[in-house]
């Protein structure tokens, strides 16, 4: 994974600052994990004490832009971030409505129902899916 993303950024001309590096590291360590960037922000400064928030959003967003980061939109507009993995195509996600934990489910779900949209003539880049219910500890 280290490789792909390391030549991602090569390509883009992206420099990893010693920041950067400590919020690409933060990812990197927690993988499977929607981080937000408060999050990314409080892990990332225990290896850079000088970081600031302003540097975790840009950067997180520029991760995301090159194809290092995916980006979703959980509870109340807030953005978390993972790891992009392409061996991957899609996962969706089931979100905790007491305790807000985020649980992957890795089985492609719209497969076929993406398939006909693009024998319509359609180009589908990305798909998301969210259930929303109680986990197994909060039911």
């Amino acid at each position: 994974m280290k490789k792909i993303i390391d030549a991602k950024l090569k390509e883009k001309d992206y420099r990893l600052t010693d920041q950067r590096r400590a919020i690409l590291d933060v990812m990197l360590k927690n993988p499977g994990k929607h981080l937000s960037a408060e999050e990314v922000f409080e892990k990332a400064r225990k290896k850079s004490p000088g970081i600031g928030i302003a540097t975790v959003y840009r950067t997180l967003e520029k991760f995301t832009e090159i194809g290092v980061l995916y980006k979703s939109v959980f509870e109340s507009g807030k953005f978390r971030y993972e790891i992009y993995n392409s061996e991957i195509h899609h996962h969706h996600h089931i979100i905790c409505l007491n305790c807000g934990k985020i649980t992957e489910v890795q089985d492609d779900l719209l497969n076929d129902l993406e398939r006909r949209i693009e024998m319509q003539g359609f180009k589908i880049i990305d798909h998301e899916l969210k259930f929303y219910g109680y986990c197994p500890n909060c039911k």
